[in-house]
């Protein structure tokens, strides 16, 4: 299995808007060597000097690195010449990071030769999203840790898109849009790179070293700073570290197991227990998550048995609910109902709190449908302590099938409606139905 790496540090820069650094340089060569020690990766450091001593490269502290290098090296990577496409590619990048806002936001990589007075930001991330979709590397992986007085690239620049096409992806970005990102106390390297470091680290021999529990790695670091580091991974799990020794172990141990894990007519539901069943549905699982991402509404429809209540709980719930794949997804909260033969009283019931006593339970559904009632609906999500509220309305084609009040129904249309656009991205609503109800929704 072919692994390389393009590990950038860039410490110095000739405009004097880029202030020189002292982080990245370290930052790249900690993680070149965890990489070739661990992981069997073919790594090219950017820029590279010798070692006289020990007659081998390390990345330099003061060389320049200019925008034509960066680039091509780039290239080298995700679209080398010939047939010798490596099976997973890994993008490190410590530097400065640009954002510029002049009727369209774009994102860049400042190399040494980044002059913004003249017109020349550094390396477009648009242009690297684009390099990654033509890529023909079936394991991509983007690491960047930047930032320039509280500006930082733009996620969705660089993000690769493209979801549920056989591809294995992990990306990691430094902090949120407008923060900085920060050297760590007591460190030489930034924040991002040292929880990346604990991660690729294997703490004991046999330790599998992955693109989600590096995830978990960086994840646990962030109560202590001020920064936020935003991830998303999509397809398969991608191992860091030797790959032989892995093959060989699953070779070896297989899986054996008395549970059945078929559920006849019943859903997978998104607990641990029926999730590790769950399978065959990952490319479908990825595109759904990618609308979670960029929207706040989702709707699967498909025919009667299909395994819609299955993919969205098993796959799109239980992905949330580790938060693995998107950024702060565990902390979100998840609200499931369906529609019943009174649909705004289900939505209620949604809202009240399972761990409450019978008399406080019937008081918050009591205070829920009377806000509920009075168009408050929007309000009802605002006031949830959480950032981001999934509601799935499971099984939605109730609404026509028991539900024959029709006021009541078109009620409860105008309040998911009115959330939609009230609440903004805090909200987001995703629908399972029956396709041939498709109808019953367009009248």
């Amino acid at each position: 299995m072919s692994r390389d790496a393009l590990v950038v540090g860039i410490n110095t820069y000739s405009c004097e808007r880029l202030s020189n650094l002292t982080a990245p340089a370290q930052d790249a060569e900690a993680v070149a060597k965890l990489l070739e020690n661990y992981g069997e990766f073919n790594v090219k450091r950017l820029p590279a000097v010798k070692d006289k001593e020990n007659n081998t490269s390390r990345v330099g502290q003061k060389t320049q690195v200019t925008l034509t290098q960066l680039e091509t090296a780039i290239v080298q990577l995700f679209k080398p010449e010939g047939r010798n496409i490596p099976d997973t590619a890994i993008l490190y990048f410590s530097g400065h990071g640009l954002r510029k806002n002049q009727g369209i936001q774009e994102g860049f990589l400042a190399t040494s030769d980044t002059n913004p007075n003249v017109g020349n930001w550094g390396l477009r991330l648009k242009w690297l999203r684009e390099l990654l979709q033509e890529s023909e590397v079936r394991q991509q992986i983007i690491w960047l840790d930047c930032c320039y007085s509280g500006e930082l690239l733009n996620f969705d620049e660089a993000d690769p898109g493209d979801r549920g096409k056989g591809r294995d992806r992990c990306f990691i970005a430094a902090s949120r849009e407008f923060e900085p990102a920060f050297v760590g106390i007591g460190t030489n390297h930034s924040v991002l790179t040292t929880a990346l470091l604990q991660g690729l680290e294997p703490r004991e021999e046999r330790q599998r070293v992955t693109n989600y529990t590096v995830v978990d790695a960086i994840s646990q670091n962030l109560p202590k700073f001020p920064q936020r580091p935003i991830f998303a991974n999509s397809g398969g799990i991608i191992y860091l570290n030797r790959t032989q020794e892995v093959i060989k172990e699953v070779a070896e141990n297989g899986v054996i197991s008395p549970v059945c894990p078929y559920r006849g007519l019943r859903y997978f539901d998104f607990t641990q227990e029926d999730a590790q069943y769950f399978y065959g549905r990952q490319a479908l699982t990825d595109q759904l998550l990618e609308k979670v991402r960029v929207s706040n509404f989702l709707a699967v429809l498909g025919a009667s048995g299909s395994g819609k209540s299955s993919v969205v709980r098993a796959g799109l719930l239980h992905q949330l609910q580790q938060g693995k794949r998107l950024s702060g997804s565990d902390t979100w909260q998840i609200k499931i109902f369906q529609p019943g033969e009174h649909p705004l009283q289900s939505l209620a019931r949604a809202f009240v709190d399972a761990g409450l006593s019978d008399i406080d339970r019937a008081s918050q559904l009591q205070q829920a449908e009377a806000l509920i009632a009075g168009g408050g609906f929007s309000q009802l999500i605002t006031v949830v302590d959480t950032p981001r509220v999934v509601l799935l309305v499971d099984q939605f084609e109730e609404v026509f099938t028991l539900c024959t009040d029709r006021k009541e129904r078109q009620q409860f249309f105008d309040y998911l409606l009115a959330g939609l656009q009230r609440c903004g991205d805090k909200l987001f609503l995703v629908l399972t139905m029956r396709a041939d109800f498709f109808g019953k929704c367009a009248e």
